[in-house]
């Protein structure tokens, strides 16, 4: 890439949300790293700030809309361009901010690059204009993660009753999947050694005749040293025999699967296309093959209509499901989406209330998991290393890990045994390094 207008001008990054806007702005990221921009922290002053939003919920609003306003504080005079999902929910109303410069809507977002060095041009360009594409951004090489995303799908085409993605992601669409292998191809060559399939609902991926599971199996085969892990996934989202290609060693045996409730009259109201039984069939046929598979999971609390009985049923199904980590929200009304319209809404002092009791039972599951995976063996991609010969990382099945060790070197592989259970907050692993 030619060098641009903006050579040498400082640029920060600030995400929220989830692993797509972590990916896309890797992916930002190294197309100014390209263009001759030098990437600074986010705390520190930068002539460009480009905030990819969130909007799931009302916090996630919020956060956003704070961040927005700090990055404008810290950089007077600077330019800050907000994308993501708000840009899509809320264009108009961040189009009359002040602290900000361009806004950015998802299919645009690949082009901001172009849309900043015409800025520093002295150049007029209408981010409504840019013709972006949501699969238009080259291979990362540059990240602000140890691991990297590998995007193979966006949009949804489920519409859930209280989910306001499918309006500011668009219908469902899969990526190509020879581009996806090179995609793969490339950062293996960049020295990753963690690869994450991430997408909106990637388990309705499909391209012609190539399914999810055809897409990851053709993943798996190609040649290096390094893993792949899943991102989130609907349980009704594949098939019958996704388990067996965590048969493969570059698989790792963990998965994020979104149960939302433990109640089936709630998950009809919420429009999931699951029961509960069929849920948990998921997880008796994973862990029937890998008993020490590790799920982990959403749950939405107080959703209309959510009484007693249905939330006792999902702390139930909580406790049975053995669950690592549930990601809990509280139920946010999106303006547009069915579940707004609905009668029987739920006091936000009940919602607080659940929320914290699936909290517990999410702090109790964590630590009898990891008291499960006492004396096994993991393999940690090390993430940091610190004082004292101290290395941290995450094993295959997604559990934190601290151990000595007498390197420095980040991104590369630990066999260790795991110890005792620290417990932090989070909890963390000890763990002895093999020889």
């Amino acid at each position: 890439m030619e060098k641009s207008a903006g050579t040498g001008k400082k640029i920060s990054f600030r995400t929220l949300g989830c692993r797509l806007n972590q990916y896309e702005t890797d992916a930002l990221l190294t197309r100014f790293h390209q263009a001759g921009y030098v990437v600074v922290d986010s705390r520190e002053k930068a002539d460009v700030t480009v905030i990819n939003t969130c909007t799931v919920t009302n916090q996630s609003d919020q956060k956003s809309r704070n961040t927005i306003s700090h990055a404008a504080r810290k950089n007077p005079g600077g330019i800050v361009v907000v994308t993501g999902c708000m840009a899509n929910n809320h264009r108009e109303k961040l189009e009359s901010s002040d602290h900000v410069t361009y806004v950015v809507e998802n299919p645009g977002k690949s082009q901001i690059v172009s849309l900043v060095d015409a800025h520093f041009k002295g150049e007029v360009i209408q981010p409504h204009a840019l013709q972006g594409d949501v699969f238009g951004f080259g291979a990362v090489d540059r990240s602000l993660h140890t691991r990297t995303f590998i995007k193979i799908q966006d949009g949804c085409d489920n519409y859930c009753t209280y989910c306001i993605v499918p309006s500011v992601r668009g219908r469902a669409v899969s990526r190509a999947p020879e581009q996806v292998l090179d995609n793969v191809r490339q950062v293996v060559d960049f020295g990753f050694r963690e690869i994450v399939i991430t997408g909106v609902n990637i388990g309705r991926y499909t391209h012609q005749e190539v399914d999810f599971e055809g897409l990851l199996e053709k993943v798996l085969n190609i040649h290096g040293d390094f893993r792949v892990r899943i991102s989130s996934m609907e349980p009704e989202g594949f098939g019958p025999d996704l388990h067996r290609l965590f048969g493969h060693p570059k698989l790792t045996p963990h998965l994020h699967l979104c149960l939302q409730s433990g109640s089936d009259p709630i998950l009809l109201k919420m429009r999931r296309m699951y029961t509960v039984s069929s849920f948990m069939e998921v997880l008796d046929r994973f862990r029937k093959h890998y008993p020490d598979f590790n799920f982990t999971t959403d749950i939405i609390v107080g959703f209309p209509g959510e009484n007693d009985e249905d939330f006792s049923r999902t702390l139930q199904v909580a406790r049975d499901a053995r669950f690592s980590h549930i990601h809990t929200f509280r139920y946010s009304r999106r303006r547009g989406t069915r579940a707004d319209r609905m009668v029987d809404q739920v006091d936000e002092r009940v919602k607080a209330a659940r929320s914290e009791l699936i909290r517990a039972v999410s702090a109790e599951n964590r630590i009898r998991y990891m008291e499960s995976m006492k004396a096994k063996d993991q393999t940690v991609l090390v993430e940091q290393t610190g004082p004292g010969g101290i290395a941290k990382g995450y094993g295959e099945h997604y559990l934190p890990v601290r151990f000595t060790w007498p390197g420095s070197e980040k991104n590369r592989f630990c066999r260790v045994v795991l110890g005792s259970v620290e417990k932090t907050d989070p909890p963390v692993m000890m763990a002895s390094l093999l020889v």
